[in-house]
């Protein structure tokens, strides 16, 4: 394996550098030390896929085995991504010995500083608990990215060609669940259909509501989990530290790092911004043992979602009524601002756009 080096981690490593050496792409990384707050941030790009992998908090000592905690970070995002475990493992053992490089030329540094200039976009989703972000990891890797003239990518894509090509068949054998997420409201029908891998975070279901309900994570939110037995809530699982400030009778966690695969078959409910109170009941329908693909799809769904901060399901009855009046002397203002605060038809193609990405 080869790791080439900007010049900022090579003076943190230390080590020595080899000036020639003949490495498959597959097995060849660029890596580069950036800072996130106070956090040291290495951020690896695969030279042939441009998959990246970051780790966070990195410390001294882990700069002195950073080519173990590479390969570690590597079966972490790929399992996360639910390839399958003979195909990592395939992969690791053709690794072969560890070698440290400068960066390869002006054209790879672009990329590798493009991938860092992401992970600083996506410092959200950040478990702040952990040295291997492998959501973080996913998020960078499935944006798209030039390739050269009118040529553009998807790491992720590009990755899991090369290990069809490494395999000679099918990479993904993960566990699916179909869930049926009905919007609680008295006087609309609004529901989603949602095939989802069960070891999908909680963090990145969030986001997979948001994209299906067409909301635009603009405020907190929380899981209930509740016993299938006598239907009482068993756990809180919470997005910020914040909310411990209001610790009810159920107990809380955060949600960083926990999996639909922890709680399932439990009933779930996920709540959505504390002033309009947009309450989603989430009810297991299938398991899939043998998924084989590891993208999130919405099956099927009914009803426009309301806008953000319409003012709950009264200030959206409302809102109805007005856009449906072309006569109404708010009509066109609200016509614009639910278009801004992005209301919008039901598009099920659309959905499975961003839920793809």
């Amino acid at each position: 394996m080869l790791i080439q080096c900007t010049k900022k981690l090579l003076q943190e490593l230390k080590v020595d550098v080899v000036t020639e050496v003949d490495e498959d792409p597959l097995h060849s990384w660029h890596a580069n030390l950036i800072k996130l707050g106070r956090k040291k941030v290495v951020v690896f790009t695969n030279d042939q896929n441009r998959y990246a992998i970051v780790l966070y908090g990195v410390k001294a000592k882990d700069l002195k085995e950073l080519d173990v905690l590479l390969l570690e970070g590597i079966e972490r995002a790929f399992e996360a991504e639910g390839i399958k475990q003979e195909i990592i493992d395939q992969l690791i053992q053709n690794v072969g010995n560890t070698s440290y490089a400068k960066t390869k030329n002006p054209t790879t540094v672009a990329r590798l500083n493009k991938a860092c200039e992401n992970v600083e976009f996506g410092e959200d989703m950040i478990d702040p608990d952990s040295l291997f972000q492998e959501e973080l990891s996913q998020w960078v890797s499935r944006v798209m990215y030039g390739n050269g003239k009118n040529s553009y990518i998807h790491p992720n894509e590009e990755l899991y060609k090369d290990l069809e090509k490494l395999s000679g068949g099918p990479i993904f054998s993960t566990e699916a669940v179909e869930l049926k997420v009905t919007l609680e409201l008295s006087d609309y029908t609004i529901w989603r259909r949602l095939r989802i891998p069960t070891n999908t975070t909680f963090s990145h279901f969030h986001r997979i509501l948001q994209a299906a309900f067409g909301w635009m994570d603009s405020h907190l939110h929380d899981f209930m989990i509740y016993s299938t037995e006598n239907e009482q809530p068993l756990v809180n699982l919470v997005s910020s530290e914040h909310a411990f400030e209001f610790q009810g009778e159920t107990p809380m966690v955060l949600e960083s790092g926990k999996k639909l695969s922890d709680y399932l078959p439990s009933q779930m409910v996920y709540t959505y911004d504390y002033g309009d109170y947009w309450v989603h009941k989430i009810e297991v329908e299938k398991v899939i043992e043998t998924a084989h693909s590891n993208v999130p799809v919405c099956l099927d769904g009914e009803g426009n979602a309301p806008p953000e901060d319409v003012g709950g399901e009264g200030g959206f009855k409302e809102f109805l009524h007005i856009i449906r009046d072309p006569n109404h002397p708010d009509y066109e203002h609200m016509v614009n601002w639910g278009a801004a605060q992005g209301y919008e038809p039901f598009d099920r193609n659309e959905v499975n756009f961003w839920l793809k990405k």
